[in-house]
């Protein structure tokens, strides 16, 4: 069983003030780095120390980018924290480890 982390996308409200149209705002793109910040505080909660879930974003951002894991977000997989994803209400988060942990670890 693989656990998912669901996130709160927000409105781009942006869109909605520019384009003046409300369909727009529902498609949010956002990069994963933010998405991945989103999950962080999601899974510590809200209340956890801000150096507590910077600590926390700064290390799931360097797993990723040295290759320790995979994002998967609403079924597409991301190794890339710059990469631009358009999500749309919420987002379903997965981390998947790209190598095996030994039996030791477990």
């Amino acid at each position: 069983m693989t656990a998912v982390i669901r996130v709160k996308v927000p409105l781009d409200l942006h869109a909605v003030a520019v384009g003046g149209s409300a369909a727009f705002a529902l498609a949010t793109p956002l990069r994963v780095r933010d998405l991945l910040a989103f999950a962080v505080r999601e899974a510590i909660g809200t209340r956890a120390p801000r150096d507590k879930f910077l600590r926390s974003v700064h290390r799931t951002l360097a797993g990723l980018a040295a290759g320790d894991f995979t994002i998967d977000v609403n079924g597409r997989s991301f190794v890339d924290a710059d990469a631009v994803i358009v999500c749309e209400g919420t987002a379903d988060v997965r981390f998947f480890l790209t190598r095996r942990r030994s039996a030791a670890l477990r």
